[in-house]
């Protein structure tokens, strides 16, 4: 566990193309991921217009209140940069996730912000109505082999690019060790969700804990990223070759069904439906659950004595394998983008090029891995969190999208709540996932 990254993942970045990092983070994007449509703004007039302004001036910034980069984290990379470009004046300002997205589709017009942080799942809505400004040009050469494949793509639309990766992230899996061992298991059993389960059982069984394994499946954008890893898992997918929403076929439903049956069995906690990842952190570390999927800060959270009742006996591994043998992580990246309609688009960039660098990105490596390839093989950054990189050499070599759609976030809510219809057993999954894609399909014919 303490070894730090070695060759699975250094040896799968080489090659001098970006096409082939684009498999090595990433595998399947289907054809609907890269749809056209005619730049215009989100009230459907002209697209904003910004302009790059002096280069100095006030840069206001939308970010995202979280665990990883968190505010403190931001404070002192912006320190730097204000020492070094006094005549900028950083104003942030901190959202939960949950408000982001719309935060910036409605500031988007007038141009509030200058720097918005965005989510993988946004660059063809961002980009296509003209949300976020293309980047394309500003990109050094370099960036194309000194990047992780997979973080390229977090900003990535239609062959342009519309910000630049800050953070990698994945949901990793972590359990209980102490837990374990109370109940006779053997961790090595937990390389497949079949041996999960079995874990699960018998952590039940001995009245180790009521229930062994707490998710994030409330009606949010969490619900989709466990679900996504399971998808994978079970070798489902979210589009046909045509671009179409495919969850009501295969292995998208198998998942569905899993996700019910760990309910219904009592293994998973029955409040899952109303957990986001932040409860499942709570619960885990008050020690009332063994195992769950959460993003890569949470090793950090569960050593914290302030935070947590189990320090030393969270472990972190590669997500659990399916049915088929897949054992993909969702792909969590994020990215900081350049407004469209900012009118101080050089200052921006500075900005955006500052907090994005090695220099300030590879301190933090604890909670947030590092978009780039260096960063991976500098004894000096996976010292910071060694047990996570070395889980990352495995779950980094296969990652799974959330469908990269235009109208991915309302397209998205819907699936959330026929998730939500079958997990509280109000519909079965085949029915659940049936009435999303048939609700859906209007949005991606769009």
């Amino acid at each position: 566990m303490n070894a730090p990254l070695t060759s699975p993942l250094t040896s799968s970045l080489e090659g001098p193309g970006f096409p082939s990092r684009r498999r090595f983070l990433v595998g399947g994007l289907a054809a609907g991921a890269t749809t056209v449509l005619a730049a215009c703004s989100v009230t459907g007039v002209a697209a904003p217009k910004g302009s790059s302004g002096k280069g100095t001036g006030v840069v206001n910034v939308l970010f995202m209140q979280q665990a990883g980069y968190s505010t403190k984290d931001i404070d002192a990379m912006t320190a730097g940069f204000v020492k070094q470009n006094p005549d900028i004046k950083i104003v942030p300002a901190f959202v939960a996730y949950e408000a982001l997205h719309d935060k910036t589709v409605t500031a988007a017009a007038a141009g509030t912000y200058d720097v918005v942080l965005i989510d993988v799942i946004w660059p063809a809505e961002f980009g296509s109505k003209s949300i976020v400004a293309d980047v394309t040009s500003r990109y050094p050469a370099s960036w194309q082999q000194s990047m992780l494949g997979g973080a390229l793509l977090t900003a990535e639309y239609d062959h342009k690019f519309y910000g630049v990766p800050w953070g990698m992230d994945t949901k990793f899996f972590y359990y209980n060790e102490a837990l374990l061992t109370k109940a006779h298991v053997d961790p090595a059993s937990l390389e497949t969700w079949t041996g999960v389960l079995d874990a699960a059982r018998a952590l039940k069984r001995t009245g180790t804990v009521q229930y062994p394994l707490a998710w994030s499946w409330s009606q949010a954008e969490a619900i989709m990223c466990d679900y996504t890893q399971l998808v994978g898992a079970f070798g489902g997918s979210f589009l046909d070759a045509s671009g179409k929403l495919a969850i009501n076929q295969g292995g998208a439903v198998e998942a569905l069904d899993w996700m019910r049956k760990t309910i219904v069995d009592g293994l998973s906690n029955p409040a899952s439906t109303t957990f986001l990842e932040q409860d499942v952190e709570k619960t885990m570390n008050n020690g009332q659950a063994a195992m769950g999927l959460n993003w890569t800060y949470y090793l950090g959270s569960s050593n914290t004595p302030a935070n947590s009742k189990v320090v030393g006996q969270i472990h972190v591994a590669q997500t659990p394998a399916g049915p088929t043998g897949k054992r993909p992580g969702v792909n969590g990246a994020m990215a900081l983008s350049v407004s469209a309609g900012s009118k101080n688009q050089d200052a921006a960039w500075k900005y955006i090029e500052w907090l994005t660098a090695e220099a300030q990105v590879d301190p933090f490596a604890m909670d947030t891995l590092p978009v780039w390839r260096s960063s991976f093989s500098t004894p000096s950054v996976t010292a910071n969190a060694p047990a996570t990189f070395a889980a990352a050499a495995k779950q980094l070599d296969d990652m799974i999208v959330r469908p990269q759609v235009v109208n991915y976030n309302a397209i998205s809510k819907i699936i959330q709540v026929e998730l939500q219809n079958a997990l509280l057993g109000r519909k079965t999954s085949q029915k659940a996932l049936d009435d999303a894609v048939a609700s859906a399909a209007p949005l991606m014919a769009s």
